[in-house]
């Protein structure tokens, strides 16, 4: 767990010691508050005091954010080295890996805790349900570590992180469209199947305020398998390296 810690803390401040982590918390910070107050269906146009014009906007801007975050995570470091000099410090691959999804995960947490004072300031228009505010920040969190989860899985199945952010990309359209398109068109089992696989469908009910523990288990579920399967491509990656060596 200590490996662990160091490697996410090593990860987090590399964020903020380069341009990444302000220009995400910026552009972030820029779209979620014109949507939410400004442009199309904002809080003023609805005539609400809620918190789903933020929770739609953040929805969509994680999914291109936290691509661009992760796609250099594996790709980058084993294309330059690093990543063999890291594993070689008695660091285990499972460590490295949640190390830096940890990382991420605290900038992608951080970016959302500056955004409470648009929940603060909609407590003034009137009457707000807490309740379903703080259900939102949860699936967004979760809904976070998906995301990460599903690019650290990308980076690790090719060392160009062009390539890795487009992999994830395509990852996270198969889960948020793909899988709702066919669960919509196939009937019975097969719909179910694909209904249970779409992550907007999980998300867009806790962002009305349900907590479901399928829908906890399933991104949870989900964003471990992912890291599980990143570890085990690390592990294929050594065995071949060292079969080649040989």
């Amino acid at each position: 767990m200590r490996e662990t810690w160091i490697i996410a803390q090593r990860e987090f401040r590399s964020y903020l010691d380069s341009l990444v982590a302000y220009i995400l918390l910026v552009v972030f910070l820029g779209l979620t508050g014109a949507f939410t107050w400004l442009i199309m269906a904002d809080v003023f146009m609805i005539k609400q005091a809620t918190m789903e014009p933020f929770f739609n906007v953040a929805y969509w801007s994680l999914f291109f954010f936290i691509p661009a975050l992760t796609m250099r995570m594996l790709a980058e470091e084993r294309r330059t080295g690093t990543l063999e000099v890291l594993l070689t410090r008695k660091v285990s691959d499972w460590q490295a890996i949640s190390g830096k999804f940890l990382g991420a995960f605290l900038l992608i947490a951080v970016s959302l805790l500056f955004t409470l004072p648009f929940y603060v300031s909609i407590t003034w228009l009137g009457p707000v349900d807490h309740g379903a505010v703080w259900c939102g920040y949860l699936g967004l969190l979760l809904l976070s570590a998906f995301y990460i989860s599903m690019g650290i899985f990308a980076s690790s199945l090719t060392d160009n992180p062009i390539v890795a952010l487009l992999l994830a990309l395509l990852i996270g359209i198969s889960f948020h469209w793909i899988f709702g398109i066919l669960s919509s068109v196939l009937p019975g089992a097969g719909g179910r199947f694909f209904h249970f696989l779409s992550a907007s469908n999980h998300f867009d009910s806790m962002a009305r305020g349900v907590i479901d523990s399928r829908d906890v288990i399933y991104f949870l579920s989900f964003s471990l398998l992912a890291l599980i399967l990143a570890e085990a491509r690390l592990a294929w990656r050594h065995v071949a390296d060292a079969s080649m060596a040989r």
